[in-house]
């Protein structure tokens, strides 16, 4: 090691980029692309969000890669291509591949029930709300691995909304980074479920289960795992559970107040190493980083040469798994769509309130960052940005911009 060196910590190495080409021989518009661009940079001179990045590939190929605004609402530097952002819930689909990697190599069936792996799930009570007061009922079956996938399991978030239950997790340290994975897996396990698993999708905490599944099966810690088999062989460099002092200059924070209710924002530290690794939630990343786990999913689970998940796998994840005797609630899986094993699907042309074609899969993050992958386009697109009260309005926003420029 030479003194230099020694004296200076060497830079982590930057994420490969996917290639780049022209927009128009990839059959997309360069003008439309533009206008595109041009629409975000308006809601950003608007003050709707700080700044934002967005991709769009095709053919294996960036057609186009903005970054406009800045990074930081109260400082000057620009928003940048290698910007690291918080992708909160883009964290899940990653998780689920990695939970599925597992299933291939035959540790699992998705019909096992959870608690064969975490048995603090086996005495799980339903909470019914009987006149203001929860009443607590046996299940009628076990929560599988697959209700975890699919978000039928009866587990909850705290902010999808405020019934006894939600006030119940409200109420517990679930939210807590100085807990570990063990810790949380137990704490859900001791509150009850808002309703019997398979009879409804709940947007909640089970891929945070599925990230402690991962870790009992595989024997090392989520981040351990995620990094041994999915980041690092898609050379996914500056994706973590946290990022380092030395990127402190390159980190997206959202407005101190949101623009649109004047309702104080407030986003983990990037810079603070958690002691929870939520596979729900956790994870920070830049945009060409989530764009080679885009481009490996729009190539059947592979890129480069190297394999991550076999392409009948990945099919059969973004796939439709709620039949009609599953209720819905809330407004994330919306008309024309429905949820697959870790990503909601479009399941119809028409109805949704936006462009798309039927089979594509996609999720987003409650920090205002979306993906999409079209299979039937050959497509994928990423924005980005820390804008969590005009996340729904913006992921609206760029479907219909960037399928307006397919020609």
């Amino acid at each position: 090691m030479s003194a230099q060196s020694a004296t200076k910590p060497a830079l982590p190495p930057q994420t490969p980029p996917l290639p780049e080409a022209k927009p128009e021989s990839l059959g997309l518009s360069p003008s439309r692309l533009q206008r595109m661009s041009d629409v975000f940079q308006r809601e950003i001179d608007k003050g709707t969000m700080p700044g934002a990045a967005v991709m769009v590939a095709r053919g294996g190929q960036i057609g186009w890669f903005d970054a406009l605004g800045k990074q930081h609402p109260a400082a000057s530097a620009p928003m940048t291509r290698d910007t690291i952002f918080r992708i909160f819930s883009m964290t899940k689909p990653i998780v689920s591949i990695g939970v599925m990697m597992l299933l291939e190599e035959g540790h699992f069936l998705l019909d096992d029930p959870l608690a064969k792996f975490i048995p603090e799930f086996a005495n799980q009570k339903v909470g019914v709300e009987n006149n203001g007061k929860l009443d607590l009922v046996p299940l009628k079956r076990p929560i599988t691995i697959q209700d975890l996938l699919r978000h039928t399991s009866g587990i909850t978030y705290e902010h999808t909304g405020n019934g006894l239950v939600q006030q119940l997790y409200q109420q517990s340290r679930v939210r807590s980074r100085k807990i570990d994975n063990a810790e949380h897996a137990a704490l859900v396990a001791s509150l009850p479920l808002i309703c019997q698993p398979g009879a409804e999708w709940n947007y909640s905490r089970s891929t945070d289960i599925l990230g402690r599944l991962i870790e009992i099966v595989s024997g090392k810690s989520l981040g351990a795992f995620l990094n041994e088999r999915i980041l690092a062989p898609l050379q996914m460099t500056e994706t973590g559970f946290f990022t380092g002092d030395e990127n402190a200059h390159r980190l997206a924070e959202p407005f101190a107040a949101d623009p649109w209710t004047g309702d104080k924002v407030q986003l983990f530290n990037m810079l603070e190493k958690p002691v929870i690794e939520s596979g729900g939630g956790g994870l920070v990343s830049t945009t060409m980083d989530y764009a080679r786990f885009a481009q490996m999913l729009l190539n059947g689970g592979e890129l480069d040469g190297t394999r991550i998940i076999g392409p009948k796998t990945l099919e059969w994840m973004a796939s439709d798994h709620l039949d009609a005797s599953v209720k819905i609630m809330g407004t994330l899986t919306q008309a024309g769509h429905s949820f697959g094993l870790g990503f909601g699907v479009r399941t119809q042309e028409g109805i949704a309130p936006f462009s798309g074609s039927v089979r594509q899969f996609f999720w987003s993050g409650m920090g205002g960052t979306f993906f999409w992958i079209d299979p039937k386009e050959d497509l994928f697109a990423i924005f980005m940005s820390q804008a969590p009260g005009q996340r729904v309005y913006t992921r609206t926003l760029v479907r219909n911009l960037v399928y307006a420029a397919i020609e």
